[in-house]
């Protein structure tokens, strides 16, 4: 089964969803830990304000809602287009006792200009996820952006982190409707005299 499949994914959550039921695990966090905090120390340093809407594109379990909730942002949204994956952040925003905090059912591709006016959307593996679908890559690519475009406030911030697209790549993707403002540093590795990065994370501006 295609890791860019929505089966799949919803087997996973699915699977995750009753495990979290049993025992409490919240399942596996996409790229780990690291990935959160390696975004939220940059949304501290150049002080995004606690009320800034901020957007979870592909929310999965809710972990990084449940960090920016811990840091204090109260303006919080997570999409997810895999039923299991919204009933599973609903269940783990409520043991944290973060109520507030909307999750909604939504495939981010085909929102139809619903999301709108935020500060800040972050992505932590869905564009890799799209990217690895079999059926029309190139489109839901179109696509995504166009919504990413939607979703942002004019000089509104884009934090990606991929495991699939190297730095140059994302910014020859996010070229039109984006600036590109840094990147942040990931772990290296070095093999044949080169030196590269298994992880790229990148901060975008979206500019008109």
């Amino acid at each position: 089964m295609s890791l860019g499949t929505k089966q799949y994914w919803e087997d996973t959550y699915q699977k995750e969803l009753e495990t979290f039921k049993d025992i409490g695990d919240v399942g596996e966090i996409w790229f780990g830990e690291e990935s959160m905090t390696r975004v939220l120390r940059w949304m501290d340093k150049v002080k995004i304000p606690v009320k800034a809407s901020i957007l979870d594109i592909g929310t999965g379990n809710g972990a990084f809602l449940v960090e920016l909730a811990r840091h204090g942002y109260k303006n919080l949204m997570g999409i997810d287009y895999s039923p299991a994956s919204v009933e599973l952040a609903r269940n783990v925003l409520q043991a944290e006792g973060l109520t507030d905090v909307t999750v909604k059912e939504m495939d981010f591709l085909n929102c139809h200009g619903e999301l709108k006016d935020f500060d800040v959307c972050i992505d932590k593996g869905t564009f890799d996820a799209i990217s690895l679908n079999p059926d029309k890559a190139e489109e839901c690519k179109r696509l995504y952006i166009q919504a990413l475009k939607d979703a942002l406030k004019d000089q509104g911030i884009f934090a990606i982190t991929s495991c699939n697209w190297t730095k140059e790549q994302l910014l020859n993707r996010f070229s039109e409707g984006f600036q590109f403002v840094q990147e942040l540093p990931t772990p290296s590795f070095q093999f044949g005299g080169k030196t590269g990065n298994s992880v790229s994370a990148l901060i975008f501006k979206r500019v008109k």
